[in-house]
């Protein structure tokens, strides 16, 4: 293994021919070298003189680069079988461990399939009609499918992210997600990864069943027996509860049960949108290479009165999306086809949430968190006049205080309404936001730019609710309840919801030995 920083410009002339390069720039002779390939490529544009830091594997002599294959399926048992509420990324990936380990997974999905979603979508963007079962958020791979598709994690710990990589380049996925320091698929392509990943559970013996919600379920003994489906009710055995962090009537049904649930600390905020090229020029110092680099982005954190903004998850070139799941409200986030050559760039800029902010909703126990969040998309979509139209305010005036006379050009289609948006969240909240971007101005010069704006709310970063489980991963009062993702705050992204499903996957196969 060896490492060297090479020019974006150089990058694209050797990208192709890597044993070349290596011989040429490493002085050794291509005699014995089969193969030279990428293990990690990250970009480094703190300074003028751009650079990509390239790890690489060299195969020589009877050494060659490992085939990526299609893990083993044992052969489905009968007698073991699991229900998994939910099919985003934690419920898919259990169901693909699952059948891994000779478990049969029956998946129950709310939503529709990858087409039927798009339809609904379409029809959201085009005339702001709400399917609140069919959705940005709900259907066939979950909030993920029509995301930014980013894969990177943070949750090292919680097993083999190579393993969840691979499984989405056997499904189609460019394969230098395995090397890129931020693998990103983009919205354009995951839809088709996700049908294909579909298309494996059922060749393999997993069950899925659309359309299909979850509206009921008995416990006896400190068990699920039955679970009750579009009005029909079924036998349980093990269940997944993987149904993502807007699914809110799953929470509004288990503290209705005397189920324990916890009021979890989560981020809200706006969506700050500029112009791609300009930050480019900010991000990159007006580099010579720069019609070569990659659409830019930034990861910004300050702290304001003891409690952190940061931006979230950042879309290069991307498209600000109506993310709300249900009538009178709005929700905002973002996502950023493959290329990510859109005209603008959007990222989520957030505050904490926690016990401070809800207190006024505090006789609501466990769901405190969730009734402040509904509030204030209540309010945005009272400020933005309906048909998910949403509160909208050009930076500068934003930061001054002052009403927007016209607003920017934005890549938000179902449509803008002026307000100030310094009156949608209490004023501990906007007094981070806003004081928060006010430093980064500062820190990014030219981020204060006239055709900046922000969007509200970005209120969906997290679950505002955590279903506590024990260190066998199942619920701590029921034993055969595996909560699980990001819907039962265990996760955030795809990547960590897939890892999070392959870990319950095991233990409920430890569980039937």
């Amino acid at each position: 293994m060896v490492e060297t920083s090479i020019s974006p410009r150089h990058f694209e002339e050797i990208k192709n021919n890597l044993v070349e390069f290596y011989t040429k720039h490493f002085k050794h002779d291509a005699k014995n070298i089969n193969d030279v390939v990428i293990l990690r490529k990250s970009l480094d544009a703190r300074k003028p003189s751009i650079k990509y830091n390239l790890r690489l594997e060299v195969f020589s002599d009877s050494d060659f680069p490992e085939e990526i294959n299609m893990p083993h399926f044992k052969d489905i048992d009968s007698q073991k079988y699991v229900h998994i509420i939910g099919f985003g990324p934690a419920g898919m990936f259990a169901a693909l461990k699952c059948l891994e380990l000779g478990i049969k997974p029956i998946i129950i999905e709310r939503g529709k399939d990858v087409k039927g979603r798009r339809r609904d979508v379409a029809k959201l963007n085009r005339s702001g009609e709400m399917n609140p079962e069919s959705n940005y958020c709900f259907g066939e791979g979950g909030a993920g499918t029509f995301s930014d598709g980013k894969l990177y994690t943070r949750s090292v710990k919680r097993g083999k992210i190579k393993d969840i990589l691979e499984y989405f380049v056997l499904h189609g996925a460019n394969e230098n997600i395995l090397y890129e320091a931020h693998p990103h698929i983009g919205t354009n392509k995951l839809p088709g990864i996700i049908e294909n990943l579909r298309e494996t559970i059922l060749e393999k013996g997993g069950e899925i069943r659309f359309d299909s919600k979850l509206e009921d379920f008995e416990i006896t003994n400190n068990r699920i027996t039955t679970i009750t489906v579009n009005g029909t009710v079924e036998k349980c055995n093990q269940l997944i509860l993987a149904t993502g962090h807007s699914a809110r009537d799953i929470y509004e049904l288990m503290h209705a049960k005397n189920i324990a649930l916890e009021a979890k600390p989560f981020a809200m905020g706006f969506r700050i949108e500029h112009p791609q090229d300009l930050v480019d020029k900010i991000q990159y110092h007006n580099s010579p290479d720069i019609e070569v680099l990659p659409p830019a982005s930034y990861s910004l954190v300050t702290q304001v009165k003891g409690k952190g903004a940061f931006s979230f998850c950042m879309c290069p070139g991307g498209i600000i999306a109506p993310a709300a799941t249900d009538q009178n409200e709005v929700v905002v986030n973002g996502w950023s086809p493959s290329k990510r050559d859109g005209e603008f760039a959007n990222s989520g800029w957030v505050t904490e949430i926690g016990e401070q902010e809800w207190s006024k909703f505090k006789q609501f126990g466990p769901l405190a968190g969730l009734r402040f969040q509904q509030s204030i998309e209540k309010k945005a979509f009272d400020m933005g006049g309906g048909q998910f139209k949403v509160p909208a305010q050009n930076l500068l005036d934003y930061l001054s205080n002052t009403p927007s006379k016209l607003l920017n050009k934005s890549s938000y289609h179902p449509g803008m309404t002026a307000c100030n948006l310094n009156e949608l969240y209490p004023e501990d909240v906007n007094f981070r936001l806003r004081e928060g971007l006010r430093e980064m101005t500062k820190r990014l010069k030219g981020f204060n730019h006239s055709k900046a704006m922000v969007t509200a709310p970005e209120s969906r970063t997290s679950a505002p609710v955590r279903i506590p489980r024990t260190k066998e991963l199942n619920h701590v009062e029921i034993a055969n309840l595996y909560p699980c993702g990001e819907g039962a705050g265990f996760a955030g992204g795809i990547v960590s919801a897939a890892l999070d499903g392959t870990r319950v996957a095991k233990s409920i196969s430890a569980a039937y030995i």
